[in-house]
């Protein structure tokens, strides 16, 4: 039996553009809210806020037993709204007694203050509830996700200000910060989502989930492995400051991350089964501002760090390495959830847990489990090897980050072949080697502006401007060449102008 279709007529240039400008300002706000951080917070106290969000982490991959299905289901039109919300309430009040007991562990073992390992409980359920309702938008409204992403990112800012640098609340300033902005974005979501949770709560919703809750659960298996390398490492090497350089670096190789949200709207449109075509034009454009940022990152690595605090400057090649694996795994993320959407083992009511093991659903969740298994074990070695040798969190920081990427070149590769088998010439490789080529022309001449220009000073009135002007050149380099060289990129600027100035 079929599932009657979605009437919501996503519109993925559209969904695109908002969500790539909600994070573009979310990006900016980041980097604001990253640098009250790093120059307020110790070294040590920053490597113990990025423990504590990846202890957080592995909790919030739980949710996928709800969000999962609530997506496919909202975009076919099918109202189970109210059952994942309350549902996932519910849950995220369920699993705080066992947060309790691995902060409790985790303190003990690391030196953190247990009252402030505690006090991350209320992240727990902000975070469930944020990305319940991001589920249900994914669905019926994606748009709505850029402009909640752009709200809790202007809220961070004077939160961060107030809890973090004007009362020296620590962590548990930045804790409070988050909490309060996600509950900003929550707001915003459920003013879009409205319509789509105020049906009745439907038991049946909730079997089927349980039911096949191995489904989404199993990707969680490699995302915890994936988490866990931050407690790995801690573990092994001993070393919170590591950590410290670690996040500092995730940092600015998480700006390449607004590129991949222009491809937000595919998933849910190939949900809607309403043909694949736009798929070649939407992945081009991943690629034209993906090589844009990973540009961007690499060039401005050194002052990017500098800028967080000069004590993460000499981080610089972790930065670099960590970019451009980023990159790999946006590119991987892209094509795995396109596999998956036009899956359609779940459309009929009769397809057995057999049927689900043959679809994508499992297969590619499948090849990524692999890829980390891998990525892992190698690491685990590496670093108990390493550790013999040098005590240099640089060192081991650097044979992670290349342990990352060689494992992620494989698999990103593989995913491309399952593109080009399932969809249409889903590659422009011409219009991307123009890309290419001129990030790279780019690249030569901005760097070379910046190290004649800029002078390293731990005064950001004065350091920052001289930076965001090259930034701003770069990218101006970028767009104009682009716009010259390529028919495309021209009506991808007119479509921009018309899809900001039409209608919803």
């Amino acid at each position: 039996m079929g599932i009657k279709q979605s009437m919501s007529d996503i519109r993925v240039t559209y969904a695109g553009l908002i969500s790539f400008l909600g994070g573009l300002i979310a990006l900016a706000t980041g980097i604001i809210f990253a640098l009250i951080v790093t120059r307020t917070l110790s070294p040590e106290e920053y490597g113990s806020w990025g423990l504590i969000l990846s202890v957080v982490g592995y909790f919030v991959m739980i949710q996928p037993i709800i969000t999962y299905w609530t997506t496919r289901e909202i975009a076919r039109n099918l109202d189970s709204g109210k059952t994942a919300v309350a549902s996932t309430v519910g849950l995220s009040f369920g699993i705080l007694p066992i947060f309790i007991i691995i902060a409790f562990f985790l303190a003990d073992q690391t030196g953190i203050n247990h009252d402030v390992f505690f006090f991350a409980i209320i992240l727990i359920p902000t975070t469930f509830l944020n990305g319940v309702l991001i589920a249900i938008n994914l669905g019926y409204k994606p748009h709505a996700i850029g402009f909640s992403t752009i709200f809790f990112g202007l809220s961070e800012i004077p939160l961060a200000l107030i809890f973090v640098y004007y009362l020296e609340m620590g962590i548990s300033g930045v804790i409070l910060t988050v909490a309060i902005a996600h509950i900003v974005s929550i707001i915003i979501l459920l003013v879009y989502a409205r319509q789509k949770i105020r049906n009745k709560f439907k038991k049946e919703y909730l079997r089927k989930w349980l039911k096949f809750s191995w489904i989404p659960l199993y990707p969680s298996v490699y995302n915890i492995l994936g988490e866990s390398t931050i407690v790995i490492f801690t573990l092994i090497s001993g070393s919170i400051i590591g950590i410290a350089y670690w996040v500092a670096s995730l940092v600015l190789a998480s700006i390449i991350a607004p590129a991949g949200l222009v491809s937000r709207a595919v998933y849910p449109k190939l949900l809607e089964d309403k043909g694949k075509t736009f798929f070649r034009d939407n992945i081009t454009l991943l690629f034209y501002f993906g090589i844009l940022f990973t540009s961007l990152v690499i060039i401005f690595a050194r002052p990017g760090l500098f800028a967080l605090n000069p004590f993460y400057e000499i981080a610089v090649p972790v930065v670099v390495i960590m970019v451009i694996e980023g990159f790999l795994v946006l590119l991987t993320n892209v094509f795995q959830t396109a596999l998956i959407g036009i899956e359609k083992v779940d459309t009929f009511t009769g397809s057995t847990s057999k049927d689900y093991l043959k679809s994508n659903l499992f297969h590619v969740n499948t090849l990524r489990l692999i890829q980390t298994i891998g990525y892992v074990i190698i690491l685990i070695v590496g670093l108990i090897i390493l550790t013999q040798y040098t005590n240099s969190e640089i060192d081991l920081l650097v044979y992670w980050a290349i342990i990352a990427l060689i494992t992620q070149i494989p698999l990103v590769s593989y995913f491309a072949i399952l593109i080009k088998r399932n969809f249409e010439s889903p590659f422009d490789l011409k219009r991307i080697l123009k890309f290419l080529i001129v990030s790279i022309a780019m690249s030569i001449l901005t760097h070379f502006l910046l190290e004649q220009f800029i002078t390293y000073t731990p005064d950001l009135y004065l350091f920052l401007p001289n930076v965001l002007l090259l930034i701003i050149f770069g990218v101006g380099i970028y767009l104009i060449s682009t716009y010259i060289i390529d028919s495309k990129t021209r009506y991808l600027f007119s479509a921009i102008i018309g899809e900001i100035i039409k209608k919803k």
